[in-house]
């Protein structure tokens, strides 16, 4: 039970979509889509050489997944209906290739840092068949995307007005902030790594920036990239209850919460920022000092020290 109990709550989102009728067949046809997509691109591979990576190749072209199968069956308003599906799309696209690139270029071959943390978290957790709780994991992944990523999508094309609410355009004018943080965290970073690596210092702490005011400022956008989904989902929502059985439309209200949180839960406990840091201590001899001045998520001024 210990090993299959992470499963649960993406069964149940899952679950949640399949009853809707709003969506008619979309959440069956995606859960399918990603199962069939993890077993090969991820479960396989982790099968075959024991590192669980492939899942960053796996979780975003899932999202890609979702975006094609909206652009697809999505019923609601065209427009809207191309917007979200565009988005997915896109982020999925550039974290896909992204990860490909990776993979091609070897990086693959050795398990990434945050995942030999997780075979060590297991390992305190009592779970030592160590390939049945990457399977597993990997599983999590694909049926995340089956379930609660997928709510946004699902929920917001449905939604058949023409008329756009402002919590609409505020989530996508979010949606367009947060990503251009990310990217300029992302740009930032690789900038200060390389121009270390031209003056011949290693393990340097990348305090420029965005980076001076949160350890991990492209986690922190990242979360606020899914944020914006679900506040451009909330007119649409609202919009089902006429639609769907009142238990069903509060569990979508709660799924759309859901993702926010188990979002959070991933950027900063199980392969983000946590993992990320028990790596830099060990590598970074002034990341210490750093950790003690800037906040680990959320943006912040720097605190000053002696």
């Amino acid at each position: 039970m210990k090993y299959i109990k992470p499963l649960f709550p993406f069964i149940i989102g899952w679950v949640i979509l399949l009853i809707t009728s709003s969506f008619n067949n979309l959440p069956l046809i995606n859960g399918l889509t990603q199962l069939i997509l993890f077993s090969l691109v991820v479960c396989w591979p982790i099968m075959k050489t024991g590192r669980l990576s492939y899942v960053d190749i796996g979780w975003p072209w899932g999202l890609f997944v979702i975006g094609v199968l909206t652009l697809l069956f999505g019923e609601g308003y065209h427009l809207r209906v191309w917007i979200v599906a565009g988005i997915y799309i896109f982020i999925g696209m550039r974290m896909g290739i992204g990860a490909l690139m990776l993979w091609k270029k070897g990086y693959m071959k050795k398990e990434f840092p945050r995942y030999q943390y997780q075979k060590g978290r297991w390992e305190r957790a009592g779970k030592t068949n160590t390939s049945l709780a990457m399977q597993v994991d990997a599983l999590a992944q694909g049926l995340a995307n089956a379930s609660f990523l997928a709510f946004p999508a699902l929920i917001i094309s449905s939604n058949p007005n023409p008329t756009f609410s402002i919590f609409e355009i505020i989530g996508l004018i979010l949606w367009i902030l947060a990503f251009l943080m990310e990217a300029k965290a992302d740009t930032q970073k690789l900038s200060f790594l390389r121009k270390m690596s031209a003056l011949g210092k290693k393990n340097k702490v990348c305090n420029v920036g965005l980076w001076q005011y949160s350890r991990h400022p492209n986690y922190f956008a990242e979360w606020m990239v899914w944020n914006a989904l679900v506040i451009a989902a909330i007119p649409s929502w609202i919009t089902l209850q006429s639609s769907e059985h009142m238990v069903i439309w509060i569990l979508l209200g709660l799924g759309l919460l859901f993702v926010s949180w188990v979002m959070y839960l991933s950027l900063v406990y199980l392969t983000g920022a946590i993992p990320s840091e028990y790596y830099s201590l060990k590598k970074r001899p002034e990341y210490k000092n750093y950790k003690e001045r800037v906040n680990m998520f959320f943006p912040w001024f720097p605190k000053k020290t002696n």
